[in-house]
C-alpha cells in the first residue's frame, strides 16, 4: 500500500529555542548535558506541530489504515534526541521511525524512507533535499493559533513550487508583458512539474480514498498569475490528472488576506518576502528553489 511519508526535523516539530541557545552560547557538551537533564520535560509544540498532528489524524479517519506516516529526521544524536522522543510520546503522536545523524545532514536518508515532503528549520538541509528531488521547505513561524478544525488545508504557490521556474525566468528577463505573451503562446503546452508536484499528486491520491465522504484534506493554488496566464496552469493540472479544491489567481495582490480567508494550515512559496508576509497569518514554508533563490 502506498503511503504519504512526511519527514520533519525536531526543531520544526518542537520549540527548541532554549536548547539552541545553550548550543550557541555554551557548545555541544553543554547542550548534551542540558537535554539529558531536561529529558523528562516535554518540549513545547513547534511551528509544524499542528500540521503533523492533523496529518497523523487522517489514519484514524481511514479506519486505521496507515496511509500517512511522519518520520523524525534529527541532527541530534540518539542520546540527546531521547528528549524529543519522550516529547512525541507525551503528545501521543504515532511517530515510530527516526534517524539521528549526530550533526550530519539527514537528506541521505529521505529516499530510503520514501519521503515525499521534508519540513525543517535548517536551510541547507532543505536545499539538499530539493536537490535530491524531494519537496522540502524551511518552516517559518506562523501565529500561535490552535486550529478548531480537523480539516487540513494546504496552499501552494505555482511557479518554482508546483511548477518549474521556466515561466518565472521569462518574467525576470522580459517583464510582465513578455511573460503574458509567452504564456498565451504556450497555453496548450503543459508546464514542467516543480518540486512539489509529486507531493501534490500524493495528496490527490489520498483525497480519492475518501470517495463520496467528506474529505479532511483541501488543496489550493494561490498564485500571483492572472488572466490570460491562468489558462496554461489550468491545462497543466488537467494534463496531470490533478484537481485542486480552490485556485486563486491574484494578479499580484498580496496573498496574506486570501490565505487567512482560506484558513490555510500551511502555505508553500519560493519567494522569501511572500513567505515573510504570509507568515503573519499562517504557518509558511519557504521553498528555496528556482531563479529567485539563485
Amino acid at each position: 500500500m502506498n503511503r504519504l511519508v512526511v519527514a520533519i526535523s525536531s526543531s520544526a516539530l518542537f520549540d527548541l529555542t532554549l536548547s539552541d541557545q545553550v548550543y550557541r552560547e555554551e557548545g555541544v557538551a553543554s547542550y548534551a548535558r542540558y537535554q539529558i537533564a531536561h529529558e523528562e520535560d516535554p518540549l513545547a509544540p513547534g511551528d509544524a506541530f499542528e500540521l503533523v498532528r492533523k496529518l497523523l489524524g487522517i489514519n484514524a479517519l481511514l479506519q486505521q489504515k496507515e496511509r500517512v506516516e511522519v518520520i523524525l529526521l534529527s541532527r541530534n544524536t540518539a542520546d540527546t534526541g531521547l528528549r524529543v522522543f519522550k516529547s512525541i510520546e507525551h503528545y501521543d503522536l504515532p511517530i515510530r521511525r527516526a534517524a539521528f545523524t549526530g550533526g550530519g545532514s539527514p537528506y541521505k536518508y529521505m529516499k530510503p524512507f520514501g519521503c515525499q515532503l521534508f519540513l525543517s528549520t535548517h536551510r541547507q538541509d532543505v536545499i539538499d533535499a530539493l536537490e535530491e528531488g524531494i519537496a522540502a521547505a524551511s518552516i517559518i513561524a506562523g501565529p500561535a493559533v490552535e486550529s478548531s478544525s480537523e480539516e487540513l488545508r494546504f496552499a501552494f504557490d505555482g511557479d518554482a513550487v508546483l511548477f518549474s521556474d521556466e515561466s518565472e525566468r521569462v518574467y525576470q528577463e522580459h517583464g510582465l508583458d513578455g511573460f503574458m505573451a509567452a504564456e498565451q503562446g504556450l497555453a496548450n503546452e503543459p508546464l514542467i512539474g516543480g518540486p512539489f508536484k509529486p507531493f501534490l499528486a500524493a495528496l490527490h491520491t489520498l483525497q480519492q480514498e475518501f470517495g463520496g465522504r467528506d474529505c479532511p484534506i483541501r488543496t489550493a493554488l494561490v498564485t500571483a498569475r492572472s488572466a490570460p496566464a491562468h489558462e496554461r496552469v489550468i491545462k497543466t493540472l488537467r494534463s496531470w490528472g490533478i484537481r485542486l479544491n480552490e485556485s486563486l489567481f491574484l494578479g499580484g495582490l498580496q496573498k496574506s488576506e486570501f490565505l487567512a480567508a482560506y484558513r490555510a494550515d500551511v502555505f508553500f512559496d519560493d519567494q522569501a518576502e511572500h513567505c515573510r508576509l504570509a507568515g503573519e497569518v499562517v504557518a509558511t514554508g519557504h521553498v528555496p528553489n528556482g531563479v529567485i533563490n539563485e
